[in-house]
């Protein structure tokens, strides 16, 4: 029994080790990764699609740096989800999504 134990140990310590690695991150960590910040980001998704922002959040996304300012933006008729990449600037998406509000 302690043989087990003591083959089984490495393993389950990578396990855990694993597991913390792949964490979800706090919002302060994630915005300490950032390079822009919020109200830059906001102005370049504006820039890219004007309206009223209903929507925001800074999140761990495939595609450009992997972190992304993500922004909802209706402009009363359709809404829009603007993804600006938060090490970058550069806009990552512009595309209509008018079910954001569902």
């Amino acid at each position: 029994m302690r043989k087990s134990i003591v083959l089984a140990l490495p393993f389950a310590l990578c396990g855990l080790a694993f597991a913390a690695a792949h964490a979800e991150e706090t919002p302060a960590q994630l915005v300490a990764q950032a390079k822009i910040g919020m109200a830059q980001a906001k102005a370049i998704a504006l820039k890219a699609q004007p309206g009223k922002i209903v929507k925001q959040e800074l999140e761990k996304e495939a595609g450009g740096s992997g972190l992304r300012y993500s922004f909802d933006i209706s402009n009363g008729k359709h809404t829009y989800e603007v993804g600006v990449d938060a090490k970058t600037g550069k806009i990552l998406e512009n595309s209509l999504d008018d079910n954001a509000n569902d």
